[in-house]
């Protein structure tokens, strides 16, 4: 479904994509995690093409999505991505967001589109939030829109680049419920996140990246019982031991 081949990035000097070869197979629920500034949201950009490459090739479905034949906006309503920061357009109704790619770039009718958004809405819990503008929702309720949205086009994969980490504590499990039931349903999904709860429960493969590589690709019982690189122990340890207070006395 996703293969990454020698797939490099570079920022100036800084390398921030190095030699990533990696696959998604149809169906897989892949996580990908590792410290701040590892390369982890630039990886899944690339993918879209929200970020371009200087090395090597990514392909989606057979199609080398750099490639530049490659229709950009027809790719992108291929590939669902759902951001950190929601991205709802605020002038325009719940349904209106969900109905927008659809009806502009699938060419689908107002009603057919409405139908679907419908649909959709009722699937991530909000059908009561249809006619609601994205201004009067919680960041919980915005980013399930913003799910619904990406569901639109039916994508075959689903890119999600952190998508709780902008929410309340208590808004995280109404976002995490709604992607454990598209993993449930057999949806391609590739995940950055800090959620280690929702990567040891739901994924099938964890990536962990650090310095712009995949250092570990491996299963999440491996991953987080006996992790190979020493980095990965490091990260584990850091994250999933509590910190001892530095506070002065």
């Amino acid at each position: 479904m996703l293969e990454f081949s020698n797939v490099e990035k570079w920022y100036g000097d800084y390398h921030a994509l190095d030699a990533i070869n990696a696959r998604v197979a149809a169906g897989e629920v892949v996580v990908v995690c590792g410290p701040s500034g590892s390369g982890k949201s630039t990886m899944i950009r690339t993918v879209n093409r929200l970020e371009p490459i200087q090395g090597g090739t990514i392909r989606v479905e057979g199609r080398d999505v750099h490639d530049r034949a490659c229709n950009v906006n027809a790719l992108r309503a291929r590939i669902g991505f759902v951001f950190q920061q929601f991205n709802l357009f605020p002038h325009l109704s719940v349904r209106e967001n969900v109905m927008l790619s659809p009806v502009k770039v699938g060419g689908l009718s107002r009603d057919a589109a409405s139908a679907l958004a419908a649909e959709l809405l009722e699937k991530v819990g909000l059908a009561h939030k249809i006619d609601a503008m994205p201004a009067n929702l919680s960041g919980g309720q915005q980013q399930r829109v913003a799910i619904a949205r990406a569901l639109a086009q039916r994508p075959p994969v689903l890119l999600f680049d952190e998508p709780t980490s902008a929410l309340d504590p208590e808004m995280v499990g109404e976002v995490l419920a709604v992607m454990k039931q598209l993993a449930k349903e057999g949806m391609t999904m590739l995940v950055v996140t800090h959620e280690m709860g929702f990567a040891r429960d739901v994924a099938d493969r964890i990536w962990f990246m650090d310095q712009g590589r995949i250092l570990e690709d491996t299963t999440p019982e491996a991953f987080f019982t006996a992790p190979a690189h020493p980095r990965a122990q490091r990260f584990l340890s850091d994250i999933l031991r509590p910190h001892e207070s530095t506070v002065p006395v």
